[in-house]
Parts: structure tokens; sequence; C-alpha cells
């Protein structure tokens, strides 16, 4: 591949990142903090490779009429047939390279869900150092983060969250025991380091609804813990009290 080959793939590269930033589709891959550099880093390829193009077609926008007859004359053995000067072949494989560029300029992946949500094992464990937590805000319900109902269930054993209604949201996944739990995936920076956090439910818990259904259940606080087979891991649970489901969320990590 030569460098204008080179060029065009990394122009597709930079105007495919900057497309992902400017619109919601850059939330399945990162946080939303990382949005400015990913703008520059697509704004970067992008002016790389008009830079490289302009570099190498400059000599011949600069070519005269004259000049070009006489190339021609002397370049006359030189054919249109995939060869350099040095009669070299250029790896015309290489182009290969622009096929997962146009998938992600025309597919646009999903985030992760039920699938990656079963393969990971629950990312609130016991082992780590237990905080204080404040009180719940105002509200009935109140809202709350999955990863954050999850942390007070366990580290202060509900303690912090008392005979509170809750309302969370978050997506459907079969658990081992074929019952249907609550999950969310948190990212620490990307899609690469994301792991689910997984909520139980008993009570009037969502039923027969498939795999990555988003859901908003309320409920209340339950002693109740199983344990995640995946990593040993407790999983604690949320009383439901009633359910409904929802579309899915612009920010589908926590």
């Amino acid at each position: 591949m030569n460098r204008q080959a080179q060029a065009v793939v990394l122009l597709l590269l930079g105007g495919a990142v900057v497309r992902a930033s400017l619109t919601d589709l850059h939330l399945r891959y990162v946080k939303e903090g990382l949005r400015p550099f990913l703008v520059a880093a697509g704004l970067l390829l992008v002016a790389a490779a008009v830079m490289t193009l302009y570099y190498e077609l400059r000599p011949l926008l600069r070519r005269t009429p004259a000049g070009d007859e006489a190339q021609d004359g002397h370049d006359g053995h030189d054919g249109d047939d995939g060869h350099d000067g040095h009669g070299h072949h250029e790896p015309r494989v290489g182009w290969l390279l622009i096929l997962p560029v146009l998938g992600l300029l025309l597919v646009a992946p999903p985030a992760l869900g039920s699938y990656a949500a079963g393969q990971a094992g629950t990312a609130v464990t016991t082992r780590q150092q237990p905080s204080d937590y404040p009180p719940l805000p105002e509200g009935d319900p109140v809202r709350v983060a999955v990863l954050d109902y999850a942390s007070r269930a366990l580290f202060d054993r509900g303690t912090s969250i008392g005979d509170r209604r809750v309302q969370l949201t978050g997506f459907v996944t079969t658990g081992p025991d074929g019952r249907p739990l609550l999950a969310r995936m948190v990212l620490s920076c990307c899609a690469a380091d994301g792991r689910p956090v997984k909520l139980g439910l008993t009570g009037a818990a969502p039923d027969g609804l498939a795999d990555d259904t988003w859901v908003e259940v309320t409920g209340r606080y339950s002693d109740r813990i199983a344990r995640d087979p995946v990593n040993d891991a407790e999983i604690p649970y949320l009383d439901v009290e009633s359910w409904r489901q929802v579309p899915v969320p612009r920010q589908q990590y926590e």
C-alpha cells in the first residue's frame, strides 16, 4: 500500500472517530468525559491524512504539459499494472485495512449488555474497602444508581438505605438459576474495561422479558444475598414492588 492509500485509510479512520465523537455513538465505547479527547484525536488523524495527500500529490499538480511529455518519453516502459519505478508489486492486500474502518462508519455495534454481564463477575465485591455512605437524597421513591445501591447493600448491609423506597434503571439478564437479574455495566475508562453490577430481584420482579430489555424497578432493600458463579462475589437483592419497561437510555454505562 502506497502513501496515498495509507492517507485515504487514515482519513476515513479520522472521519469515523470524529463522527462517533459528535454523536451519542461514542458513549458505546468510552465514558462521556473522554469526548473532547476523541474529537481532538479524530481531527489530528484527518489533518495528518490531508497533509500526507497534499505532499504526495503536489508533484503531480506542479507538472507542466511539456514536462509531462518528457516524463512520458523517459518512462514509457512503465505500465499501469501495480508496479512502481523499480518493478516491485505493491501489496494490494493492504487495502483490506479499510474494511474495519468502513464497518465503524456503516455499522454501529451495540453497547455492552447481557452477554458481557454473563461472562464477567459482578464488579462490587466485599474485598473492596467499605466506606461511610451519606443519607439518601430526598424523594419517594429516590432514584439510585445500580452501583450505588449494590455498594450500600453490601458494605453497610443496607443501613444507609433503611426502609426507603428506591428506583433503579438497568437491563435484564438471566441469572444462573434462570431468574432475571438487574444489571448495569460500569466503566473505568472505556468499554474494554467494562464490568457488570448485578442485582437479584425478589417480590414482584419482572418476568418473561428478553435479555437486554431495559426496565425501571421500584422497591426496598432486601437482606438476601446470592453468589456470582463467575467470581464467587456477593450479589445483593432488591425487593421489587413495581416495575415498567423503559427505552434504552442515552448513557447506558455507569
